[in-house]
C-alpha cells in the first residue's frame, strides 16, 4: 500500500511538471491529452471514443449537442468533455500577453511568471476566458437531450493552471455556484498533491450527487433535533412553551458561535461536560456566559469560565437571559448536541424541525415531515436568482468591456456598484414559518456575493477597502408569520445561516455586536402577523353592547401592509377551501376575509389570497418588486383558483407566469405524514418563461429526492400548460344539460345496507333506490341504497312514508341542524344537492353512463337507468353505447386528461364536466360509423362486466378490491 501511495504521488508530480513547464499550443491541441492524464491522476476511467450515434455518447470529448431553433443555424456545438449525470467541461488554455500562440483579447495575469502556473498566488489577474467558459457550459446544460437531465457539476478548466468547479443539486440547472464555496472552489495543480482534492475530483466523475452537502446536512440536523426534542420534553412541566423555546434557542446559538470560533472553541463544550458532573452549576454559569456576551461595554465582558474577554453578541437574543435547572441527563443531551458539528446544520430544514422538537403535538412525527431543501431552493432560484445573475452578467460584460479599454477603475467600480446592488436587495416571504424560503434566498446571495468578491480581487481590489462595512446580511431577508414562536425561530435560523454563509465567503468575522436587532421578521414585533387581514385593534374584536346583546365588530378591515421588497417567495398555508378553511379560520373570519377580498370568489383556496395580493403589488407602477413566486396545491390550475390568476394575469397586463411546475411533490413523507402534491408558480413583468413537467421521479420521501425535468420555453397558460390555452375553450350549447355530478347527500344516514333497505315496503319502497359511489363504480359491485324523497315536503314525507321520515330524522336532520346553509337546515330531509336541473335528463333512460370524477385511470361505463350516482360520479344523460365509444376514446380521454385538473395524494386526474364535457365537439357521423361505434362500445362495456364478475378481486383499473381505501 505504502509503494501505491509513493506511485501515485510521483505520478502526480509528474502530471504537475509535464504541464505547469508547457507555453501551450492552441486549445484544441492540448486540451484532450490534459484532461485524459488527469484522469489517470485522480484514478477515474478515461473518456470513451465518440461514436456516429449521439444517444450513445455519455462520457466523451467533443459530445454534439444541437442548439435551439431560437439561436439559428442548425451545425451542432460541441461540448469538450461531457459524462451524463456527472458534469459539462468546457476548457481554455491561457498564455501569458505577448508570448507565442497567447489568445486575443486574454487580460493580464498580475504578479504571475511561467514557473508560477499551477500554484496559487495572492493576487491573480482577471480572466475573461473562465468568465466566458462558464457561461458556455450553463448554455450547453439546455441544449442536452430531454433524456439526459442536467449535470450536477459544471468544471472549467484553465489547461495547465487550475479547475473551476460550480454545482447545482436542484436538478433543474439553472442554479450552479462555487462548489464548495468562494474559498475553496478553484482547484490549482498543485492542489492535486491533496489525496481529499483528488477524491473530490474522482467523486465528480463516479458519484456527483453524494457531495451534494444537504445529505451530510440533512442527517446532522435531525440528530440534533432529537436531543433538542428530549430536552424539551423534560422542560415542558415547570416551565411555558414560549420560554422553553427561548432558552433552547439561546443554547443553540451558543453552540454554533462556539463552532465557528465566536466563543472560544471547545470553551461551551467543556463547561457542558463539567456541568453533568455538577448540574447545580448550569444555571449560574450559563446566564453568566449570557449575561457577558449581551454586554455592550468590553472591560465588563471578561469571562471567568473561559478565561478571556468575550465578543458583544447583542442583537435582543441574550438581553435578560434566563437558564433552567436541567438534571444530568438533560444536560447530557445539550452536550451531545454541542459536539455536533454546527457548520454542517441546514438552516434550510433546521426550523421546522426546531419548531416540532418544541411542540409535543408535532414532535411524534420529528425528522418526518418537512421540505426538502432542493424543493425550496428550486423556486428560490428562478424567483430570486435568475434576476439577480442575469444582473450580474451584465455588469461583468461591461466591466469587461472597460478594463479591455484599459479603464482597470471603471471595471470595478462597475463590479462595487453591483455588489452594493446585492447589499440592497430585499426579499420578503409573506408567510416565512421558520425561515426555510429566507434563509435559502439569502445562502443563495450570498454565494453570489462571493463570486462579486472573487471578482473583485482578480481586478486587484481587497475586502480590506470598504467592503467589510457593507455586505449581505438579514436585515435584507423580511418575514411575516402568525405563529410568534415560528417568527423567533426564523429570525434564529437566518442569522445563523448567515454567519455559516460569512465564514463560507469571507476572512475574519463580522464586525461587533455580532447579532443586530433588524426588525426583519414581523417588522420587529414579538407577536404573530397576520399577512392576509387586519383590523383596528387586531387579533381581538371589538365589543360592544347592542339592544341588550353581546355584539363582535372589526373596525376597518383591510389588507395588512406588507413590507417592500424586489422578490416575494414562499409557501403560504396548504388550507385548502370550504369546510377546511372553515374548521381551521372560523366563520367570522372568514366572512371579514371575503368582505375584505370581494373580487376573489369564495371557492378559491387560502392559498390564493397571497397570490393575488403579491400579482397586485407587482402591478403596481410605483413597486419595486420584481417578481414573486409561491408554492401552491396543485389545485391552483382548476377553475376557482385559475380565475384568480385570471383576474390579475390577462391579455392587458404586462405581466405573466414566467415559471411553472403544474404538478411537484412536496412534503417529505411517512407513514404517518402524508404526501402532497403541489405546483410552482413565477411571475414577473414578461411575456414568455419556462414549463417544467416531471419525467421521472423517484426518492421523494427521503432526503434527496430525484427530480428528472422535461422542458419547454415560451407562454405559459394559466391553467400551467405550455401550447394550445384550452381556458379559453366556452361550453357548446349541443352539450348542456346532458352532463353533471351526482347527487350531495350531505348525510350518511340516507344510505342504507341491502338489510336496512328490505326493512321498508310497500309504499316506502318507492323511495329506496339503487345507490353508487366512486368506489363501487370501479369495482362493479354495488350493495347499498339510498333514500330519494325529492320534491316531496315534509308534510308528504310523513303521510306518505312515516317509516322513512322517522329514520331520516334521526340520522340526517342532527347533521343536517348544523349546517351553514339555510337551505341544507330547512329541507334536511332531501339531499343537499337533489341535481334539479339534471334530474329530467336522466329521466326515462334504461341506462346511462358514468364515471369517477378522481381517478388514475379515466374509464366511461353503462349504469342502470335506476341507480342513484353518488357527487363524486360524473353521469352523461346517453344511454346509446355509440356515445360510450367516444367517450372512451383517446381523442375524449386525451382531452379530458388535458383539460380537467389533479388531486389528491396519488395525483389522480380529476374530471371536470365545465371543462373536459361541456367545450367537447362530438362527431357528427354516418349512421353507419354509428353502428360500428355502437357495437364497439356495447362489447366493451359487456367484456369489462364480464371479467369482472368472474373475478371478484378485481376492480375495473385491475387493482384489487381488497386493498382499495375509499
Amino acid at each position: 500500500m505504502a509503494g501505491d501511495r509513493r506511485q501515485g504521488m510521483n505520478d502526480v508530480e509528474t502530471f504537475i511538471t509535464r504541464w505547469t513547464a508547457r507555453e501551450g499550443g492552441a486549445e484544441r491541441a492540448n486540451y484532450q491529452m490534459f484532461l485524459a492524464e488527469l484522469c489517470d491522476v485522480i484514478g477515474v476511467k478515461r473518456p470513451d471514443p465518440a461514436g456516429a450515434d449521439r444517444d450513445f455518447n455519455d462520457y466523451v470529448f467533443e459530445r454534439a449537442v444541437r442548439p435551439r431553433e431560437s439561436e439559428g443555424g442548425t451545425a451542432p456545438k460541441r461540448i469538450d468533455l461531457y459524462k451524463k449525470g456527472c458534469f459539462i467541461l468546457e476548457a481554455k488554455q491561457s498564455r501569458l500577453p505577448g508570448q507565442k500562440n497567447a489568445i486575443p483579447g486574454q487580460l493580464s495575469m498580475l504578479s504571475e511568471e511561467p514557473e508560477t502556473l499551477g500554484r496559487r498566488s495572492v493576487a491573480k489577474g482577471w480572466d475573461v476566458m473562465m468568465q466566458n467558459a462558464r457561461r458556455q457550459a450553463e448554455t450547453y446544460v439546455f441544449l442536452l437531450d430531454a433524456s439526459h437531465p442536467a449535470p450536477p457539476f459544471l468544471i472549467t478548466c484553465d489547461v495547465g493552471n487550475a479547475l473551476e468547479l460550480f454545482a447545482d443539486f436542484s436538478g433543474t440547472g439553472r442554479a450552479y455556484g462555487q462548489f464548495p464555496d468562494r474559498k475553496g472552489f478553484r482547484i490549482y495543480l498543485e492542489d492535486l498533491r491533496d489525496p481529499e482534492i483528488r477524491q473530490r475530483l474522482a467523486t465528480i466523475w463516479t458519484d456527483p450527487k453524494s457531495l451534494d452537502p444537504a445529505r451530510e446536512s440533512a442527517r446532522v440536523t435531525r440528530e440534533i433535533a432529537k436531543r433538542l426534542a428530549e430536552v424539551s420534553k423534560a422542560l415542558e412541566a415547570g416551565h411555558s412553551a414560549e420560554d422553553v423555546a427561548h432558552f433552547l434557542m439561546r443554547c443553540i446559538f451558543t453552540m454554533f458561535a462556539e463552532d465557528v470560533d465566536l466563543l472560544p472553541k471547545g470553551a461551551f463544550t467543556q463547561l457542558l461536560a463539567d456541568c453533568v458532573e455538577s448540574p447545580e452549576a448550569f444555571v449560574p454559569l450559563v446566564e453568566e456566559l449570557w449575561a457577558k456576551m449581551d454586554e455592550p461595554e468590553r472591560g465588563k465582558r471578561f469571562f471567568s469560565a473561559f478565561r478571556t474577554h468575550l465578543r458583544h453578541f447583542n442583537g435582543n437574543l441574550f438581553k435578560d437571559a434566563r437558564a433552567f435547572p436541567l438534571g444530568r441527563e438533560e444536560i447530557g443531551e445539550l452536550l451531545a448536541a454541542a459536539r455536533a458539528r454546527w457548520t454542517e446544520v441546514d438552516p434550510a430544514i433546521f426550523g421546522t424541525l426546531l419548531e416540532q422538537a418544541l411542540d409535543r403535538t408535532e414532535r411524534k412525527r420529528l425528522g418526518a415531515h418537512y421540505t426538502p431543501r432542493a424543493y425550496v431552493q428550486r423556486l428560490v432560484d428562478v424567483t430570486v436568482m435568475e434576476p439577480l445573475r442575469e444582473d450580474w452578467r451584465r455588469a461583468l460584460t461591461r466591466a469587461e468591456a472597460a478594463k479591455e479599454d484599459g479603464e482597470e477603475k471603471k471595471a470595478a467600480e462597475i463590479v462595487r456598484r453591483f455588489h452594493h446592488q446585492l447589499c440592497t436587495t430585499r426579499v420578503l416571504d409573506p408567510a416565512c414559518g421558520t425561515g426555510n424560503f429566507l434563509y435559502v434566498s439569502l445562502e443563495l446571495i450570498k454565494r453570489l456575493e462571493g463570486e462579486v468578491l472573487e471578482t473583485l480581487a482578480r481586478l486587484g481590489a481587497t475586502e480590506s477597502l470598504g467592503l467589510e462595512r457593507e455586505t449581505v446580511d438579514p436585515h435584507q431577508f423580511l418575514g411575516l408569520e402568525l405563529n410568534p414562536r415560528a417568527a423567533a425561530i426564523a429570525e434564529l435560523v437566518v442569522w445563523i445561516g448567515y454567519l455559516q454563509q460569512h465564514y463560507r465567503t469571507r476572512d475574519g468575522h463580522p464586525a461587533e455586536p455580532i447579532l443586530k436587532a433588524f426588525r426583519n421578521i414581523n417588522f420587529g414585533r414579538h407577536e404573530g402577523y397576520d399577512a392576509v387581514l387586519t383590523w383596528d385593534g387586531y387579533p381581538l374584536p371589538k365589543v360592544e353592547e347592542r339592544d341588550g346583546k353581546r355584539v363582535e365588530d372589526y373596525p376597518n378591515l383591510r389588507r395588512p401592509i406588507w413590507p417592500e421588497a424586489e422578490f416575494i417567495v414562499g409557501n403560504p398555508p396548504f388550507i385548502g377551501k370550504g369546510e377546511p378553511m372553515r374548521c381551521a379560520l372560523g366563520e367570522d373570519y372568514l366572512r371579514n376575509l371575503w368582505q375584505v377580498h370581494k373580487h376573489i370568489n369564495e371557492s378559491a383556496d387560502f392559498v390564493m389570497f397571497w397570490w393575488d395580493r403579491a400579482a397586485e403589488i407587482l402591478q403596481s407602477g410605483k413597486s419595486v418588486l420584481r417578481r414573486f413566486g409561491f408554492v401552491t396545491t396543485n389545485s391552483i390550475t382548476q377553475l376557482f383558483n385559475r380565475r384568480v390568476i385570471e383576474g390579475r394575469i390577462n391579455g392587458n397586463s404586462k405581466a405573466s407566469i414566467v415559471f411553472a411546475v403544474g404538478d411537484h411533490p412536496w412534503t417529505k413523507a411517512t407513514h404517518d405524514a402524508a404526501s402532497v402534491r403541489i405546483a410552482m408558480t413565477v411571475a414577473a413583468v414578461a411575456k414568455e418563461g419556462v414549463l417544467l413537467e416531471i419525467q421521472h421521479e423517484s426518492g421523494v420521501d427521503t432526503d434527496s429526492p430525484n427530480i428528472v425535468f422535461k422542458y419547454f420555453h415560451g407562454k405559459i397558460n394559466q391553467d400551467l400548460t405550455f401550447g394550445v390555452d384550452i381556458t379559453k375553450t366556452t361550453k357548446l350549447r349541443a352539450n348542456i344539460g346532458l352532463s353533471n355530478n351526482g347527487m350531495l347527500l350531505a348525510g350518511r344516514g340516507f344510505v342504507l345496507s341491502r338489510s336496512q333497505a328490505e326493512q321498508f315496503s310497500g309504499m316506502e319502497e318507492h323511495f329506496v333506490r339503487r345507490y353508487m359511489n366512486g368506489r363501487e363504480l370501479i369495482s362493479g359491485k354495488s350493495s347499498r341504497f339510498v333514500i330519494d324523497l325529492f320534491n316531496l315536503s315534509d308534510a308528504e314525507v310523513r303521510s306518505a312514508a312515516p317509516k322513512l321520515y322517522q329514520h331520516l330524522l334521526g340520522a340526517v336532520k342532527p347533521i343536517r341542524a348544523q349546517n351553514n346553509r339555510a337551505a341544507y337546515r330547512d329541507r334536511w330531509w332531501i339531499f343537499a344537492e337533489p341535481r334539479r336541473e339534471f334530474r329530467p335528463a336522466l329521466n326515462g333512460l334504461q341506462s346511462y353512463i358514468a364515471t369517477t370524477e378522481t381517478s388514475k385511470h379515466r374509464h366511461f361505463q353503462l349504469v342502470p337507468g335506476d341507480v342513484v350516482p353518488d357527487h363524486m360520479v360524473v353521469a352523461f344523460a346517453f344511454s346509446d353505447a355509440y356515445f360510450l365509444s367516444i367517450l372512451s376514446s383517446s381523442y375524449h380521454v386525451g382531452w379530458a386528461l388535458r383539460a380537467g385538473g389533479w388531486l389528491g395524494v396519488g395525483n389522480d386526474p380529476r374530471y371536470s364536466k365545465s371543462r373536459c364535457f361541456d367545450p367537447f365537439p362530438f362527431p357528427d357521423p354516418s349512421e353507419s360509423v354509428r353502428e360500428k361505434l355502437r357495437l364497439v362500445g356495447e362489447e366493451l362495456d359487456a367484456t369489462r362486466k364480464r371479467v369482472l364478475a368472474e373475478h371478484s378481486d378485481l376492480t375495473l383499473t385491475g387493482g384489487s378490491t381488497t386493498s382499495w381505501k375509499s
